[in-house]
């Protein structure tokens, strides 16, 4: 008997053999992904072979738990990029940043310049608990900065969930989205994986990313995904060829 359900597509299916990674923890030893520099080059590899062809690794800048500074993050950079070469992993390979919106964040990109995916484009997160107070103000005086901020997994903020009207009050404020690509999976729950798909149908997020930190990250990778259209998706992982380097 033919099944009217149609099996769903196996996530590392849905990457496309040129696919630019924007959002992973690799460079070894600097926050909670990559340990080791053997850490680094197996999940490097591991990208690569879902079809991975550049990869802008963000490690975190977060005060008081990563002190990470952009001098410190651009030394492992390079290290960590030579050794890549030693073992023939000749993937463009560069560093940016995750950054946390906290009480310090606005006095770091008023004083020093920021590590950027691209241009002006910087990569943000908030706490899971609660949003920043002052959040507004900050993406503002981050954009009259000169930066165009794009937040890390909006799903992942169970405190948005049943306040959707804050996504679209994110988007007007000029802060662009980002997916995390394990949340079609199920990887942080139902209820993110929920909303993921909510703001893809909605046309929403403008990029994805795949926040790999360690080899469970890598192992979702082979899981169904749970959302019901894939073009949305495809469409949003096409976006990240924005990035490339030409």
């Amino acid at each position: 008997m033919l099944s009217f359900f149609k099996s769903k597509p196996l996530l590392k299916d849905l990457i496309p053999d040129n696919y630019i990674d924007i959002h992973s923890h690799l460079l070894p030893g600097i926050d909670d992904g990559a340990q080791t520099f053997e850490d680094s080059l197996h999940l490097i590899n591991a990208l690569q072979g879902l079809g991975t062809t550049q990869i802008i690794t963000t490690p975190h800048i977060f005060q008081n738990f990563w002190e990470n500074n952009s001098q410190n993050i651009k030394a492992n950079e390079e290290v960590t990029r030579k050794e890549l070469n030693k073992n023939n992993i000749h993937i463009p390979f560069r560093a940016a940043a995750e950054y946390m919106m906290d009480d310090s964040f606005v006095k770091l990109f008023q004083s020093v310049e920021l590590l950027t995916l691209k241009d002006n484009y910087v990569l943000v997160e908030m706490s899971y608990i609660n949003a920043p107070i002052q959040l507004y103000s900050i993406l503002f005086d981050l954009q009259v900065a000169g930066y165009i901020p794009v937040l890390a997994h909006p799903e992942r903020y169970v405190f948005y969930h049943n306040n959707f009207e804050e996504y679209k009050k994110l988007i007007n404020a000029g802060c662009l989205l980002q997916l995390n690509l394990l949340s079609v999976v199920g990887y942080y729950g139902e209820g993110i994986a929920k909303i993921a798909e909510k703001l893809l149908q909605k046309g929403m997020y403008s990029f994805v990313g795949s926040d790999v930190h360690h080899n469970n990250h890598m192992a979702a990778f082979q899981q169904k995904i749970r959302i019901k259209e894939t073009i949305p998706l495809k469409e949003v992982i096409a976006n990240n060829q924005f990035f490339r380097i030409d």
